[in-house]
C-alpha cells in the first residue's frame, strides 16, 4: 500500500512541474507578443519616393 501512495505522489509532483512549465512558457509568449504590439514600428521611405520629393522641391 505505501508503494502505491509513493507512485501517486511522484505522478502528482511531475504533473505539477509540467503544468508550471507550460504556464511559464505561455506567459513568456504572451509577454513577447504584447511587447511586440507595443513597439512603435517605422518604415523608411522608398528610394523612388525620395527622388520624386527632390524633383518636386527643385521645381519650386
Amino acid at each position: 500500500m505505501p508503494e502505491e501512495r509513493s507512485d501517486f505522489m511522484t505522478f502528482t509532483i511531475v504533473m505539477l512541474v509540467c503544468i508550471t512549465i507550460v504556464i511559464g512558457i505561455a506567459g513568456a509568449f504572451w509577454l513577447a507578443i504584447s511587447k511586440g504590439y507595443e513597439y512603435k514600428h517605422t518604415v523608411d521611405p522608398h528610394p523612388d519616393d525620395v527622388k520624386e520629393d527632390h524633383k518636386d522641391q527643385q521645381k519650386e
